[in-house]
C-alpha cells in the first residue's frame, strides 16, 4: 500500500501548491521516498520508515523533494522559545528605534512650530515696519552731532583726546574734569570739521565736570534732559570720539540708576548703561529718545568697553555747569566728616535697625562738625530733620545746603551699655575748593 504523506506527517510548505498526479507526471517523491528506484506502490522498506520516521533526506533524494518541507507540530516549548525571541525583538526596537522615532517627531513639531513663529513675524514685521525704526536712529543721530565736539589737549609729557558737548551756543562746552586735568587750553574739532582753541572755565573734580570756552562761531547747542526722569530699560545714545573715531554714536538702554561708591567721591552717583563707551568718549553727551542731554559720559569698567558704562547724570552735570559759568567753581556745603555705611555688627550692638543711620568713620580738625561736637563712631540719625541712611545722600544733602545755614543733626553715639541719642547744631561751611 502507498505510504501518504499525512501518514508520515508531511504537508507542503506552500499550501496552495497542486502536487503532480502520477499519472500525469511520474512518480510523486517525498522526503519519506527510498530514491528514484523504489516504487509509489508497494511496502516501504525499514531504512526508509525509519528516515522518514526521522525526518530525514535520502543521500539520493531528488532534488525536487527539497522543495517540500517538513514541518512537525509545534509543543508548548517552541511557543514559549518563540515568544521570548519576539519580545527580544520588541525590546531591541525600544533601545534603537524608538529613540529615532521621538526625536523625528520632536524635530516635527519643531519645525511646525518655527514654521509658524516665521509666518506670525513676517505678517507683523509688514505692519510694524522697522524702517521707522531706523530713521528714528539716523534722525538723532542728526539732530545730536553738531552739538558734540572732539577735545584733544597737549601738556609737556602727553597728549589726549576725548568728547564734549555744546550747552550754549555762545561758546560753552562741557565735558569731563579728566579729559582737561593739568592743562589750561584744548583745542576742540567740531561736526563740521572746523578746529579751535577752547580755554578752561573751571573744574569740578568731586563729579568730574569741566566747562570749556570756545571762541567759534555758528554753533549748534544740544538741549538739556531730565535724568531723574528716566527709567530703567529707556532707551540711550551715547556719542563721541572713542579712540578718536569722530561723530560716533552708540546705543543701548539705561540698566541703573543711582551707581553710588564706584569712585570714592563722596557726591558722585551715576547712570549705568550699556552703550558702548569706550576711552575718548569721556566728556561726550548721553542722550534720550528726544536728543536731549541726560547725562555725561565718564566712566567703564576695565581698561575697554565690557558691557557696563556709567555717565554722570544731568541733574548733577548741569548744576555743576551752571556754577561753573557763574563763579569759575562750584560752591558747595561742608561739614569735615568721612561718612560710611554702617557695620551690622555694630548696628546690632546699638539697637539699631539694618539700613539706619551713616556712620562718621572720621572727623577733620577745625571743620564745622569737630566745631559741633561730632565724634568718630557717632550715628548720624538725621540730618535737618530728615532722616539718613546713605552716605551719599547725605553728602549731597550737605553738599546742597546754604553756606552758613544752621542745621539740625540728631547721632546715636556709642556707650558701654549701649547708645544715647545726642542733638547737635552744625553751622556749614564752605567746601574747601582742594578738597
Amino acid at each position: 500500500m502507498t505510504d501518504s504523506p499525512q501518514e508520515h506527517g508531511f504537508r507542503s510548505t506552500s499550501p496552495h501548491r497542486d502536487l503532480p498526479s502520477t499519472d500525469e507526471a511520474g512518480p510523486v517523491h517525498f522526503p519519506s521516498s527510498v530514491g528514484e528506484g523504489s516504487a509509489v506502490k508497494g511496502t516501504a522498506s525499514a531504512d526508509s520508515s525509519s528516515a522518514a520516521s526521522a525526518g530525514g533526506f535520502h543521500p539520493d533524494a531528488d532534488p525536487a523533494d527539497l522543495l517540500v518541507y517538513r514541518t512537525l507540530p509545534a509543543t508548548q516549548g517552541d511557543l514559549y522559545r518563540l515568544s521570548k525571541l519576539l519580545w527580544v525583538f520588541v525590546l531591541l526596537g525600544g533601545v534603537f528605534i524608538a529613540p529615532s522615532v521621538a526625536a523625528r517627531f520632536q524635530y516635527a513639531l519643531t519645525a511646525a512650530r518655527e514654521r509658524a513663529k516665521m509666518e506670525v513675524a513676517r505678517e507683523n514685521l509688514e505692519e510694524f515696519q522697522l524702517e521707522q525704526l531706523s530713521t528714528a536712529y539716523r534722525l538723532l543721530a542728526q539732530a545730536v552731532g553738531p552739538s558734540v565736539v572732539s577735545i584733544q589737549t597737549a601738556n609737556r609729557s602727553s597728549e589726549g583726546q576725548g568728547s564734549g558737548v555744546i550747552v550754549d551756543a555762545a561758546g560753552y562746552i562741557v565735558t569731563n574734569n579728566h579729559v582737561v586735568d593739568g592743562v589750561a587750553t584744548a583745542e576742540v574739532v567740531l561736526s563740521d570739521g572746523r578746529r579751535g582753541p577752547a580755554s578752561v572755565v573751571g573744574v569740578d573734580p568731586l563729579i568730574d565736570v569741566a566747562l570749556l570756552k570756545t571762541e567759534l562761531s555758528g554753533l549748534t547747542s544740544a538741549a538739556w534732559g531730565d535724568s531723574e526722569a528716566l527709567e530703567v530699560g529707556d532707551l540711550v545714545w551715547a556719542v563721541g570720539s572713542p579712540f578718536g573715531l569722530q561723530k560716533s554714536i552708540t546705543s543701548g538702554i539705561l540698566s541703573a540708576k543711582e551707581r553710588r561708591g564706584i569712585t570714592g567721591r563722596v557726591v558722585q552717583e551715576f547712570l549705568q548703561t550699556d552703550a558702548a563707551v569706550n576711552p575718548g568718549n569721556s566728556g561726550g553727551p548721553l542722550v534720550n529718545i528726544k536728543g536731549e542731554v541726560v547725562g555725561i559720559n565718564t566712566a567703564i569698567i576695565g581698561p575697554s568697553y565690557q558691557g557696563i558704562s556709567f555717565s554722570i547724570p544731568s541733574e548733577l552735570a548741569r548744576e555743576s555747569y551752571e556754577q561753573l559759568r557763574a563763579h569759575g567753581y562750584v560752591q558747595r556745603g561742608f561739614l569735615g566728616v568721612r561718612p560710611e555705611e554702617v557695620p551690622a555688627r555694630d548696628a546690632r550692638r546699638l539697637g539699631l535697625e539694618p539700613g539706619t543711620g551713616v556712620l562718621v568713620a572720621s572727623v577733620d580738625r577745625n571743620t564745622p562738625a569737630s566745631e559741633a561736637g561730632l565724634e568718630p563712631g557717632d550715628i548720624i540719625l538725621a540730618w535737618n530733620n530728615e532722616p539718613c541712611s546713605d552716605p551719599t545722600l547725605l553728602s549731597q544733602a550737605i553738599a546742597a545746603t546754604p553756606i552758613g545755614e544752621q542745621v539740625p543733626v540728631v547721632v546715636a553715639r556709642p556707650t558701654v551699655s549701649g547708645a544715647e541719642q545726642v542733638e547737635l547744631v552744625v553751622t556749614v561751611a564752605a567746601r574747601p575748593r582742594n578738597n
